[in-house]
């Protein structure tokens, strides 16, 4: 029997999806007519479902429209998390679920048969959207995590493999778009902004990326002082349900190369735009100490 493909596979594969979207659209209660990001992912839901009723639109649109629908019903929920400030006993189940939810995208274009990549379907900047997503949540929660010593000292390598995985999601984000190559071809009026998209840098996003990476390696450095990582295959770890697991990274090389790019970036086209480098250098100067 051939596999469904096109319009049919899509529709096929977001059924389940778009019933799992519509509970959490309805868990949070009143509030969805009170938060203009579960108003935003609920309008989504109800012109995806349409379209799927229809079963004509083209499987890139009703995946694109099925992503925006998730980014802003589990930014809601995210808030929450960061409200509620990541309760010790809930809240490392609940990351790794939103974290699951946000690989479900690139999953559906496998799913649906397509023969190209996700980037193709989906687009540079949603992909963007949801690898950003998924490192600075584990940005938020390791930040939170780290202040919680008797929990820090029984879970220290689900620590490490949080800030791993964090990491290894924000350096994907960086990488889905090259930075432009200038030449007599590429003429733009602002220098500044010739060198920011010669460095790959196209949003304050992509910056914070950088500071976020390099924090979290600084983490994962203190926590291990020799700056090399063990095996993480006992860990539960925050990927392995979703498909992917993230290699070990050398947290002190990867953090001198994430914060020493931020730094240029601020101190070079962005000085005097209110980018402050100072925690970035104080950390530079002990992955720098911890290399002697």
């Amino acid at each position: 029997m051939a596999k469904a493909r096109g319009p049919e596979a899509a529709v096929l594969a977001l059924r389940p999806r778009l019933a799992a979207l519509s509970r959490r659209l309805e868990a949070p209660g009143e509030a969805v007519g009170d938060d203009s990001f579960l108003a935003k992912g609920s309008a989504a839901l109800g012109e995806l479902k349409d379209l799927c009723k229809e079963g004509k639109e083209h499987p890139s649109k009703l995946l694109q429209l099925y992503t925006q629908a998730l980014l802003d019903i589990t930014y809601f929920e995210e808030n929450q998390l960061v409200d509620e400030d990541f309760p010790e006993e809930s809240s490392l189940q609940k990351v790794k679920e939103l974290i699951c939810i946000l690989s479900e995208p690139e999953d559906l274009v496998r799913e649906c048969n397509i023969d190209e990549e996700p980037i193709s379907i989906l687009g540079a900047e949603l992909l963007e959207c949801l690898y950003w997503r998924k490192g600075a949540l584990l940005y938020m929660y390791c930040h939170t995590a780290k202040e919680r010593s008797e929990w820090l000292q029984e879970n220290i390598a689900v620590f490490k493999k949080c800030l791993n995985d964090g990491v290894h999601y924000l350096m994907k984000m960086l990488s889905f778009r090259c930075p432009v190559q200038l030449n007599e071809d590429v003429l733009l009026q602002d220098n500044n902004t010739a060198k920011l998209l010669s460095e790959g840098i196209f949003s304050d996003t992509h910056l914070l990326a950088l500071m976020y990476s390099g924090e979290m390696c600084y983490w994962g450095l203190q926590q291990c002082r020799e700056g090399k990582q063990e095996s993480f295959e006992t860990v539960d770890s925050i990927s392995r349900s979703c498909r992917s697991r993230s290699p070990s990274l050398d947290f002190r090389e990867t953090g001198k190369d994430m914060l020493a790019k931020y730094v240029t970036v601020c101190e070079g086209p962005l000085k005097d735009q209110g980018w402050n480098t100072t925690a970035a250098k104080q950390m530079l100067r002990h992955f720098l100490k911890s290399h002697d």
